[in-house]
């Protein structure tokens, strides 16, 4: 008997089997119905998906044998991984001075003929074979040998999908720790830059109380413009903050909500504030099953959105709502100065800000729009614009039942 010698670039051959992460994994389907069509067209009794380490051949499949592994140095697949031949094939090994005195040519499974062809990933290295075995002399015709090989691609198309998966499966626990580790560093951030910014607005309203009076006009500007600013940096901070957390409302399950109890409490935020102001709910349905966070987060920032931009001296903003067998579908319709076409895809991305300011003189952040859209295709919906300059804008999405 001749033992296998390693393959000639058999570090990096090793390293490139262990980045599939196949050996000593559970049988699969997939795999021994490929050696069953291998047996099948070949009209051997065993087939075997091999795969070679540096001490032994193990089996992912194994056809019409129980052995799940055997020592390298009697594997046949250990020649055909160093062979030059697309296929290796013995006819009778019990007269070929390799095999003739081999174990498992002597004893069980009592291999006399065997056909392999290598398993090559694209960086042109044999992870192990796709085989044929049978207990008496035999040559495969051309159509079995096509066949085999095209089998044999097809264990190595397993192997690369196998891979890929676990690569994603990777990333995407990577991308779940980093979003957790941000979440919680924008909770730290905003707790941490809140708190310092919520002193200087009471600060400045401090001096400006006690020393309002002795300050010139510039003076008096500028506590307004730290004011101004302090206010805007703790809404960004609060916007990100809301952003960032999108992952968590979707978490939370879906409850029965009472949707004119909802609204009422939108309803109760411009209560006495703003006056002019109608917010009516338009609709049949008087309870559905959703996520209660996310959709009050919703409409809470589409109804904010239509006051505050509103250019009307009576604001009037309606809520609908309406369902089939998957969905849920909701409007919100105001009659303010409408949405430039030009602008209606731009205004879901994040820190995009079409309006300069609101009716109230402040400026946007750019964030709550492109937060409702995450929250929405998170939850299996869209959402679109309809509108028209100077005659109101409606935005209507959809949750998923």
């Amino acid at each position: 008997m001749i033992e296998p010698s390693d393959h000639i670039r058999e570090e990096e051959r090793l390293k490139e089997l262990e980045s599939y992460s196949i050996m000593d994994t559970m049988p699969e389907s997939d795999f021994d119905d490929l050696t069953a069509i291998a047996a099948a067209i070949c009209g051997t009794p065993i087939s075997l998906v091999s795969l070679l380490d540096g001490k032994r051949q193990w089996f992912k499949s194994h056809h019409g044998i129980n052995v799940s592994e055997t020592d390298k140095k009697l594997a046949f697949c250990a020649h055909t991984i160093n062979a030059s031949e697309r296929i290796f094939q013995i006819s009778d090994a019990r007269k070929d001075v390799r095999f003739h005195d081999n174990p498992v040519v002597l004893n069980e499974p009592h291999l006399v003929f065997y056909a392999g062809v290598p398993l090559i990933t694209e960086k042109g290295l044999p992870l192990g074979t796709l085989c044929v075995i049978d207990h008496q002399p035999k040559v495969l015709n051309e159509d079995q040998i096509a066949s085999l090989d095209t089998l044999a691609k097809q264990v190595m198309n397993l192997f690369e999908l196998r891979k890929n998966k676990l690569e994603l499966e990777k990333t995407l626990r990577q991308v779940r720790e980093s979003n957790q580790n941000l979440a919680r560093f924008a909770t730290m951030a905003a707790h941490d830059l809140k708190s310092p910014l919520n002193n200087i607005s009471m600060l400045t309203n401090l001096f400006s109380h006690e020393y309002g009076d002795t300050l010139n006009k510039d003076g008096v500007e500028m506590l307004e413009k730290i004011k101004f600013s302090s206010l805007k940096l703790k809404k960004l901070i609060e916007g990100l903050l809301e952003h960032s957390k999108t992952d968590e409302f979707i978490n939370k399950g879906k409850v029965a909500v009472d949707l004119q109890l909802m609204v009422n409490e939108i309803k109760s935020h411009y209560s006495g504030t703003t006056s002019g102001l109608s917010i009516a709910l338009k609709s049949n349905l008087s309870e559905m099953l959703v996520n209660q966070t996310i959709l009050y987060h919703i409409l809470l920032n589409l109804v904010s959105n239509a006051v505050k931009y509103n250019d009307k001296a009576n604001a009037i903003i309606e809520i609908g709502a309406s369902e089939n067998e998957r969905f849920y579908t909701f409007c919100v319709k105001d009659n303010g100065p409408g949405i430039d076409p030009k602008f209606q895809e731009e205004i879901f991305e994040i820190f995009r800000i079409v309006t300069p300011k609101d009716r109230f003189g402040v400026s946007g952040n750019g964030i709550g729009l492109a937060t409702v859209k995450k929250l929405i295709e998170n939850s299996g919906g869209t959402i679109q614009v309809e509108s028209e300059i100077g005659k109101g804008t409606t935005f209507v999405f959809t949750l998923e039942k």
